[in-house]
């Protein structure tokens, strides 16, 4: 199975380095498809209050796009401990759904330790899909069992989330930390409300050590990616731009055509809430915790989780998003 290139016809050159462009992308790392957008309003900014920038970096950043010629998307949002050459395991998982007539965009996360069957490879945790065949297979892998098409994909590095997090939020994001974390992330967060930064929100958004293990986990994602899109990107992160622009190219690794990048982010802007929908996969009430060769995972109830997933994806019913 291929992944279906259902918008704007490209060729095979279109496959870019996120650096020559703005990703609406960062998944905690998400976090950039979100943020990223709000660019594109600041077109007074960038051509009086900000010379220094160069003349192509505006063109790109204020194109005259639109959403007329684009369907429904769907954007695989990876993060991962990549080293090297060879694929990680993703330790996060998300899908990103962006409905051009209505504007809306949406988040699917998925459990790490979710058991399914990746092609050629057996039972596995979906998060070993990227480790054996990178973002084509975890699209193939998603397809398989729960029947959703990815039509791009945005890979991002995490050892690079806390300058890029730093250079578009600095001022950071504004947390309620219900107890001491620190086993696993290499710092300790003490309790209460607080500002955190770029290596604090890395460390408070991969925390996973506690009663609620990886369902906390992401929920605490969530939680930073809906709380970053609704602060925006204000004039210091313009300032900004040329470094972000270099971290983007360093750590984030893209298939996506920089005009529909431009079209989404131009379109939200204009109308779109600051609300964002989010769903966990497996679903609530649709899947056992078991223990397999592969150590403890999740065990979806994969026709309940489909149709939590269409349902969801088509606003056919409202779906509980959290783990009870």
């Amino acid at each position: 199975m291929t992944r279906s290139k259902n918008v704007y016809k490209r060729d095979k050159a279109s496959h870019l380095k996120v650096g020559k462009i703005i990703l609406p992308l960062l998944l905690i790392s998400a976090t950039l498809i979100f943020l990223a957008f709000n660019f594109n309003s600041s077109k007074k900014m960038l051509e009086e209050e900000e010379p220094r920038y160069k003349e192509q970096e505006a063109d790109l950043l204020l194109a005259d796009t639109d959403t007329s010629n684009l369907n429904e998307i769907n954007v695989l949002l990876i993060g991962t401990d990549r080293r090297g050459d060879e694929y990680g395991l993703s330790d996060t998982l998300m899908m990103a759904n962006y409905k051009p007539e209505s504007n809306e965009l949406k988040l699917v996360s998925f459990m790490r330790d979710t058991y399914v069957s990746i092609p050629n490879y057996g039972m596995q945790k979906i998060n070993a899909a990227h480790a054996f065949g990178g973002p084509d297979l975890v699209s193939e892998t998603i397809y398989e069992n729960f029947g959703i098409q990815t039509d791009y994909y945005a890979s991002v590095d995490f050892t690079g989330f806390p300058k890029i997090f730093d250079l578009i939020i600095p001022k950071g994001i504004e947390v309620d930390i219900p107890y001491e974390m620190s086993h696993g992330i290499e710092m300790t967060l003490e309790p209460g409300e607080q500002t955190l930064h770029g290596d604090q929100l890395l460390g408070y958004v991969r925390f996973r050590h506690d009663k609620k293990s990886d369902f906390g986990r992401v929920e605490r994602q969530q939680e930073v990616l809906t709380a970053a899109k609704k602060q925006g990107v204000n004039f210091q992160t313009l300032l900004n731009l040329p470094q972000i622009l270099d971290a983007l190219d360093t750590y984030i690794d893209t298939d996506i055509d920089k005009r529909i990048l431009l079209a989404i982010g131009k379109s939200l802007i204009q109308g779109g809430s600051e609300e964002m929908e989010t769903l966990r996969i497996p679903a609530v009430n649709a899947f056992t915790e078991e223990r397999r060769n592969v150590g403890e995972v999740l065990v979806p109830d994969i026709e309940a989780n489909k149709d939590a997933l269409n349902s969801f994806l088509t606003d056919e019913l409202a779906v509980e998003l959290t783990a009870e």
